[in-house]
Formats: C-alpha cells, structure tokens, sequence
C-alpha cells in the first residue's frame, strides 16, 4: 500500500496548480488530505472520483473555506468515521478516522494556535483530550497510524531557527512537551526513524520572504505509527521538491 499525506492548503487552489497531474504520477493507494478549504458539494472534478472511488469527507461546520479534510482510497474502508465525539473539534473538520483491514488510520489537521490566546488554549484542549483518545486504542492493542500537519516542529533541527522561534505557536516548550509525550505514548516519527539525524529536512514553508526558496522552514507535518505497526513499513519520505501547497506531501510505503 502506497499512502500521501498533504496539507493543499486548499485543494481547489492545488487542484489549479498539477494536483491531478501529482496523483497520476504517484499512484497512492490512499490519500490523505488537510486543509481542503471545500466541502464535497462544491467540488467537481477536484472530487478525483476516477482516481478513487472510495472517500471520507469531513468539512468545517463553523466557517466556510476553513479547516476540512479528507481520505481518498481506491480500496473500500471497513468503516469511517469524521471525529472523536467532542463537538468542539469535530464541527471545525479536523478528522477522517478509517479503518483498515490492517491499521486504523487518523488523518488529522491539529489546529495553529498562533492566531490568538484563544486559539492557544484551544490546541492545548485538542492536544490533551487527543492524547487521551489515543491513549484508549493503544491499550487495547490498535495499530495506528496518525498522518496530517500536526502544527507542531518536534526537535530543534525540526525548524531552520530553534532559538528564535522558541516562543513561536508551533514550537513552543508545551507542544514540543506534548510532541515527546505523544511518541512515549508508543508512537514513531517515521521520518526520524528512517533519517534520524537529516537536518534542514522541512514539510512546510511560508510563502512570506522566499522562505521556500531559502529553505527557512519547518517539520510540522508527519506520519506516525503504533510500534506495532512498524515492521509493516516499507519506506517514508518528504517530497520536498512538489510545488502546490506552502506544504509538501509525505509518502510512506507499506508491506501488508
């Protein structure tokens, strides 16, 4: 199974700028979407019904244009579902949860909580009843992945300037508290599996001052496992060169 995570940032925007032409090229099994920005009704050919016949939406209730995201297969679910049961998260769009024969699957867009105090305490809430629901699955032996933009750089060689966004929403002492607890829970960062000591490696980059182009990024976006998961992967990589998004997609590999 071949599986893409992306934040499009915008999936009718992406769609304008090759997203069609990238999923050709690819060929995922699965697909796995954040930000679409869209509800399903208001989509047509950005829809890819063609190249997957199987999908999950989940749609921002609270504004329009905002949040969403979305699964794509072109095998069938055993189930879906879009939320944790807490209002508060789910009506913003923030989950598509399938399950698989294999693994179940959370793709997730965290929420950035740089916006205001009120969007800071909102993503502590998130990050802590998430852990919690995690936490349950786990213990009752669950492989799991959790694939999306979690709004969050880990490490210090996660961000192009560790010391000066220390105090930046995305990487501040909590949520980075939060990001090593989350893989003692027993979860693994694929990429720092795979490459753990690859530097100035980012999944995101602001389209403000060329920061792609001079690589002034960060790695907030992942794909993570259960440990029991793990012997079932093939492969995980960045596709930092694919343009589209001020995010790039993430691809792993796997042996079912």
């Amino acid at each position: 199974m071949k599986l893409v995570s992306w934040n499009v940032n915008g999936i009718r925007a992406c769609h304008k700028k090759g997203l069609r032409e990238f999923l050709e090229k690819e060929k995922p099994d699965v697909f796995c979407v954040q930000e679409t920005k869209a509800k399903p009704e208001q989509l047509k050919e950005e829809l890819y019904t063609d190249l997957f016949p199987y999908s999950q939406w989940s749609s921002s209730q609270v504004r329009a244009g905002y949040s969403g995201t979305a699964v794509l297969a072109n095998t069938p679910f055993l189930n879906s579902s879009t939320g944790i049961n807490i209002e508060k998260y789910d009506q913003e769009g923030r989950f598509v949860i399938t399950r698989f024969r294999e693994f179940l699957l959370y793709n997730i867009y965290f929420p950035n909580g740089a916006a205001r105090q009120e969007r800071h305490d909102y993503k502590q809430s998130f990050l802590k009843d998430l852990y919690d629901h995690l936490a349950e699955h786990i213990a009752g032996g669950e492989a799991i992945m959790v694939v999306g933009d979690y709004n969050i750089a880990h490490l210090q060689q996660d961000v192009h300037d560790p010391i000066r966004l220390s105090k930046v929403s995305g990487f501040l002492p909590e949520e980075r508290d939060w990001m090593t607890e989350f893989f003692d829970l027993g979860f693994v960062d694929l990429y720092r599996h795979f490459y753990p000591e690859a530097k100035d490696k980012y999944t995101w980059w602001s389209y403000r001052e060329t920061a792609r182009l001079r690589n002034k990024g960060w790695r907030i976006d992942y794909i993570s496992v259960t440990e029991n998961l793990l012997p079932s992967i093939k492969s995980m990589n960045h596709l930092d060169q694919q343009h589209g998004s001020d995010h790039c997609p993430l691809v792993v590999e796997l042996n079912l």
